[in-house]
């Protein structure tokens, strides 16, 4: 399994303050919290997050939060651990709250995960394996293989058994909303490699998925098969930023509607870029029936959409793909992800 290999500029952790426990009630109308890492108990399991608050926080004025999930095997730095994201999330005014996801046995385990689906049960949405276990590597975990329970069916399940994830994250925006004054029409998502395919699921779940005002998966997407698209009237903006030369989680060829299969010693299937873009397009009644047109959105990347917009307007859905590997390359997708996040908000 390689889908835990990050690049930013390491720095040395910027807030430390001893953990507490979050106050009840509106955000808007007591104390904030500060800048921290700090931790939380949701479902009876203990995980620690990473929280930005930004120097020019107001705590009765509504502010925008960006929840962000780190990939297979990352923490609350995957993120916030880059000078540039806290720098520039400050700078625009947004909230960012980075939680763990869970690993063999509690929160900050190792090899802590995100489950979405297939990744537990090994089985794609259309019935078949999620690899090709005879030449993939075993990384279940022994919450998956709970006697009797039998939600690991296979070797290719590859993320933690333990709970339910979308409750957490719509359990965790409750308490983010008690003691932080939250715009709940600007709560955006973003996730890296791990994270960004479960932030997939999260907009497909009709329990959460109306909570976000956009996604970005970075170097994330479904496995094969699970292409619905998102559970929400109208669709949930979101955009896709992939690399071209990505061994781990491939985008697949422009208009190429296929699966893709991982090439860095596992073989793994992924639903291309190609084919969620297009369902999400659709949910928000943007024309499929023509190839994705160009659009002018980051010099860096080649982004292409379904969705047309007007001159200066970022579209619902974008799907940009870079010339790099499987990385985050924060320095340049970071602003990237604010400026689409600054696009959208919930009507």
């Amino acid at each position: 399994m390689k889908i835990n290999t990050f690049r930013f500029a390491t720095v040395t952790a910027l807030w430390l303050i001893p953990a507490v426990g979050l106050a009840q009630g509106t955000g808007c109308d007591q104390p904030s919290m500060e800048s921290g890492t700090y931790e939380t108990n949701i479902g009876g399991v203990a995980r620690s997050y990473r929280l930005l608050v930004p120097e020019n926080y107001d705590p009765a004025t509504p502010t925008p939060l960006i929840l962000a999930f780190h990939g297979w095997g990352g923490g609350t730095d995957a993120f916030l651990g880059a000078a540039n994201v806290a720098d520039q999330s400050s700078a625009q005014g947004f909230i960012v709250a980075a939680p763990v996801g869970l690993g063999e046995g509690g929160g900050d385990a190792s090899y802590s995960s995100w489950s979405f689906p297939g990744s537990s049960t090994g089985i794609d949405g259309d019935g078949a394996k999620i690899c090709d276990d005879a030449n993939t590597g075993d990384y279940s975990y022994a919450s998956c293989k709970v006697p009797g329970a039998e939600i690991a069916q296979n070797t290719c399940s590859w993320t933690h058994c333990q709970g339910d994830d979308a409750a957490f994250v719509t359990a965790f925006m409750d308490e983010l909303s008690g003691t932080l004054c939250i715009d709940q029409n600007r709560i955006y998502g973003v996730g890296g490699s791990n994270g960004g395919m479960f932030l997939w699921t999260l907009a497909q779940n009709p329990d959460v998925a109306g909570r976000f005002a956009a996604i970005a998966p970075l170097i994330g997407l479904p496995h094969r098969g699970y292409t619905d698209g998102p559970a929400v009237d109208g669709g949930v903006p979101v955009l896709s930023i992939t690399g071209m030369s990505d061994p781990t989680v491939p985008p697949g060829e422009w208009e190429d509607a296929g699966h893709t299969t991982t090439t860095d010693g596992d073989f793994y299937y992924y639903t291309g870029a190609t084919a969620i873009t297009r369902a999400f397009a659709e949910a928000a009644s943007c024309d499929i029936s023509q190839p994705a047109q160009a659009v002018a959105f980051d010099d860096g990347s080649d982004c292409r959409s379904y969705c047309s917009s007007g001159a200066g307007e970022v579209p619902a859905v974008l799907d940009c793909r870079r010339d790099m590997a499987h990385v985050y390359e924060l320095e340049d997708t970071w602003p990237m992800i604010l400026n689409f996040f600054d696009a959208h908000q919930k009507q």
